[in-house]
């Protein structure tokens, strides 16, 4: 399986490379050449094979140059039993009204992202080895909460790797940032930003393809790399968990083979959704992909306006931080994929969004992308009664970012009447965003933030996960702030770690 640039199909390179560079020195995101198929011996495997299993199952499928015992050493230890809390790494738990909630947030941050950040450390090592790369990988996240804190926990002391985070300061919830700020390890940095999440994801992107910086960096003995969903090696584990959820769905019973599912995801950074379109291009029975926004709703107006991605817009701070981004970096691959790998007209699209802020896509491209995809946003009151709803009718217990996608769904399922049995994405732990749940609830607060975990608690009989928990008493070790305009110079700080 070789990988070309969403900009620039002319140049092939392994997954290793891609995986060890995160990002091309165009600017464009990584993908595969074509989409390999799942076969019949292929779900018959999966069916009944563990998480883990399946995992290695389905990243051999697109990581060639790793070998099925490399992958299933990886898997092992990356959804170890003890970091996921049991065997069950991604249970799918049925509610009403043909309701499937994929919980993705049982890893050691609590939040979706562990999915895959526990297995990028990993890849990312081997492919340094691989290609023959003997510097320092030193690894940028931008982070709009959850990403910070897995890629931290990911990276750790890990050998051959620096990781720096920049987050917003005003943008995450109290516990993403205790989380991040208290990090441990040696090879670590976080850095706040007086800006949004957009800034810091565009000021990383301007690292990656600044060139003195580069430079600098390599005579230095490092290189960049990235954590963030733009890397491959951070999409790619994705993809499994959609095909483990319809795996699971197959043996309680609920579905038969080859019944369509919907899949409905929260979605930021369009990385989570494009893992499911991913799976459906491999053969996952997919009816329609649901994107759920928030109220910075620019992916529902592209879904609802013929193709139209225009970010010249309010940036709003939401209950649900994780999706208060307005430059959806991974809507990049899609017009790759659904443009028959038009790398001409993609480079033209993300000209036009840097330059004026908006694109928009050619009908035939977007006709087949409407086919595939609905979309929708709510907003903080209707997804806190959404939230209350959950709770007071079927006890399920929801964060906001999930609560989102809940209402979108039951909105979709209203407007067309579409009864297809449908998968949620659960991003995070309700205990990531404990002020805003326990309002929803209608519960009382307290002060300190840790203190909300047993507020949560007391109100609903839910024990909080034991990475929270842990939090209480802790210092944090980065107090850093700068401009967003400062972030270029924040790189120097890797070669001191």
């Amino acid at each position: 399986m070789d990988y070309v640039s969403t900009r620039n199909k002319g140049k092939t390179v392994s997954a290793a490379y891609a995986i060890a560079n995160g990002i091309a020195p165009d600017g464009g995101l990584y993908c595969p050449t074509a989409f390999p198929k799942l076969t019949e011996e292929d779900w018959n495997h999966l069916q009944k094979a563990d998480y883990k299993g399946r995992a290695a199952l389905v990243l051999g499928k697109f990581l060639t140059d790793f070998s099925a015992e490399e992958l299933a050493e990886y898997t092992a230890k990356a959804y170890a039993d003890e970091r996921f809390g049991g065997s069950d790494t991604a249970p799918v738990v049925k509610l009403a009204d043909g309701k499937y909630m994929l919980e993705l947030w049982h890893g050691p941050t609590c939040a979706f992202k562990d999915m895959a950040l526990q297995i990028l450390p990993h890849l990312l090592t081997a492919s340094l080895r691989k290609t023959g790369e003997k510097r320092t990988a030193c690894i940028l996240v931008a982070t709009s909460g959850d990403t910070g804190k897995a890629a931290l926990d990911g990276f750790a002391d890990v050998d051959g790797t620096k990781i720096m985070v920049y987050y917003p300061e005003n943008g995450v919830s109290p516990m993403q940032k205790l989380q991040m700020t208290t990090q441990a390890g040696k090879n670590v940095e976080v850095v706040a930003i007086r800006g949004n999440f957009d800034d810091a994801q565009s000021a990383v992107k301007r690292i990656f393809t600044d060139a003195d910086t580069r430079a600098q960096l390599d005579r230095d003995g490092m290189m960049l790399s990235s954590a963030n969903s733009i890397n491959w090696g951070r999409l790619a584990p994705q993809i499994a968990y959609y095909i483990s959820a319809y795996c699971d769905l197959l043996n309680q019973g609920e579905i038969a083979m080859g019944d369509k599912i919907n899949v409905c995801v929260p979605t930021g950074n369009f990385g989570n959704i494009l893992a499911a379109y991913i799976a459906k291009q491999m053969g996952l029975p997919v009816n329609k992909l649901i994107c759920a926004s928030n109220r910075n709703n620019v992916l529902t107006d592209f879904f609802k306006q013929n193709g139209t991605y225009d970010r010249n817009r309010d940036f709003y701070t939401t209950a649900s931080p994780s999706m208060d981004i307005l430059i959806s970096s991974n809507l990049e691959r899609l017009l790759f994929f659904a443009s028959g790998q038009n790398d001409e007209l993609v480079s033209a699209c993300m000209s036009g969004l840097t330059r004026d802020g908006r694109y928009t896509v050619p009908a035939d491209v977007f006709a087949g992308i409407s086919d595939d995809f609905d979309a929708g946003f709510c907003e903080d009151a209707q997804a806190a009664a959404a939230i209350k709803r959950l709770w007071e009718n079927e006890k399920y217990l929801s964060d906001t970012h999930t609560a989102v996608a809940v209402q979108v769904y039951e909105d979709y399922r209203a407007r067309t009447g579409d009864g297809t049995p449908t998968v949620i994405a659960s991003t995070a732990s309700p205990f990531k965003f404990c002020r805003a749940v326990i309002e929803a609830l209608g519960g009382k607060l307290e002060k300190d933030d840790v203190s909300q975990l047993d507020v949560l608690t007391k109100l609903t009989g839910v024990a909080a996960p034991a990475p929270l928990s842990a939090l209480a008493g802790k210092a944090p070790r980065f107090d850093r702030v700068v401009d967003k305009s400062e972030i270029l110079s924040t790189v120097a700080l890797l070669k001191d770690l």
